[in-house]
């Protein structure tokens, strides 16, 4: 099978398309014939050597395809079936090696690659809106980054929980995507000071809650945006790490909550996977959820897809297509 094969760290071009023997599964583990592997930006950090896997690798954390082949003792999927997964390492290629607690299931209505762009990010947007802050009809939410990948989800899931959805956006074109994906206001940060326009349009009270993927670029202003007592959601840091912080100003600002959640700690059993994915999937499949694919990619131009998401200029997903 061809795959892409990571020898050294570092930049793009260390990524290299090769041909491997077909892989067979262990106990326990499923082979998958790949559909559609999703980029993320954790792809981009273990292959310049952010983190560390060990060497060589086949980078990918998540795909969809179907069940090529299974192990001794699998019981939860057979040959044939439509499945997707995220957290297995290896998803650039032609065949993965999967752990078959890993896979859910594909409705038949959804499009494989719309499965795979949504494992990540789709579960992501999920656990934010329904658990680390669960919106409630009538709160108000401020999202960052509104009209990316995982913000246009998260957008989608915030008025599907009956919240009204300020976003962010840096240009008018990623206004527009914004406000397609049900943003009920969108402040183009770029020429509008975020804070000052999120206290306007909320009388001077503030956001129940802050859902920033930025970092150190919206940190300070974020809390500032916050109504007493609210809750500011900090899930990434595209812009750079967040300076240390005393506690004590989350006093001053009026007792004020600071989580900095992960999806691998809301995926802690099956069947939380289970829950999360089964409703990400249910919805786009019943086209309650809309998926923006930027573009599809195959194998051969894996350092093109890493230059795209690492420029920020994505308007959606990102996809290599085996």
């Amino acid at each position: 099978m061809k795959h892409i094969v990571v020898r050294e760290y570092g930049d793009t071009d260390v990524m290299k398309l090769e041909d491997g023997p077909l892989p067979e599964p262990g106990a326990g583990q499923v082979r998958v014939k790949v559909a559609a592997a999703g980029l993320n930006m954790i792809d981009t950090y273990k292959r310049a050597g952010v983190y560390k896997p060990a060497l060589p690798f086949t980078p990918g954390e998540e795909a969809s395809g179907t069940v090529d082949a299974i192990g001794e003792g699998v019981t939860l999927v057979k040959p044939g079936e439509r499945v997707a997964y995220g957290f297995t390492q290896g998803a650039y290629a032609e065949y993965a090696i999967v752990p078959e607690a890993q896979l859910v299931p594909v409705p038949d209505a959804l499009d494989l690659k719309l499965a795979a762009a949504l494992m990540l990010q789709g579960m992501t947007a999920q656990y934010l809106t329904h658990d680390t802050f669960p919106l409630q009809p009538g709160q108000t939410c401020l999202i960052h980054a509104a009209a990316g990948g995982t913000g246009q989800l998260v957008v989608q899931i915030a008025k599907l929980r009956g919240a009204r959805v300020i976003g962010t956006a840096s240009t008018e074109e990623k206004v527009a995507i914004a406000r397609e994906a049900g943003a009920d206001e969108v402040i183009r940060y770029s020429d509008q000071d975020f804070e000052a326009e999120t206290m306007r349009l909320t009388g001077g009270k503030g956001v129940d809650v802050v859902y920033d993927s930025v970092g150190k670029n919206t940190f300070d202003k974020s809390l500032n945006v916050l109504r007493k007592r609210g809750y500011l959601v900090l899930f990434g840091q595209s812009s750079g790490a967040v300076a240390p912080l005393d506690p004590q100003t989350l006093n001053a600002k009026g007792s004020l909550f600071l989580t900095r959640p992960s999806l691998g700690s809301y995926l802690q059993t099956r069947e939380e996977l289970l829950y999360r994915a089964n409703a990400v999937l249910g919805w786009a499949a019943s086209g309650q959820l809309k998926v923006r694919i930027d573009r599809e990619l195959p194998l051969s131009e894996a350092a093109e897809a890493h230059q795209i998401i690492e420029s920020g200029a994505t308007k959606g997903k990102v996809l290599l297509i085996p």
